[in-house]
């Protein structure tokens, strides 16, 4: 196994974790459970982690990984109803119209 994140929530790791499933690679999240230990031990010691079981899908998923990074702080705007909603969005936040698709 390889690490190849370090997420800043549970939630990130999650969808670190499904965009690779969904590329093929299987990947844990590993200090799942270890938020509870904060105070005792180092905060960054506790941050979710995503793993990979196979070392030969690293490049690829570093790659996935690093175009997730990039698409974080961009936006597309929903037709139906003018929202801004983050590129990683299929449907729109506000009025659930689907979104046009990201390249």
């Amino acid at each position: 196994m390889l690490r190849v994140y370090i997420a800043a929530s549970l939630a990130q790791a999650h969808l670190v974790q499904q965009m690779l499933a969904s590329a093929g690679i299987r990947s844990r999240v590993l200090n799942e459970y270890s938020s509870g230990g904060l105070g005792e031990l180092a905060a960054t010691s506790t941050w979710p982690e995503v793993w990979i079981d196979r070392e030969q899908q690293t490049a690829l998923a570093r790659r996935l990984i690093a175009d997730f990074e990039s698409r974080v702080d961009e936006e597309k705007l929903c037709a139906g109803c003018g929202e801004p909603n983050p590129t990683t969005f299929d449907i729109c936040w506000r009025c659930d119209e689907p979104l046009p698709v990201s390249t």
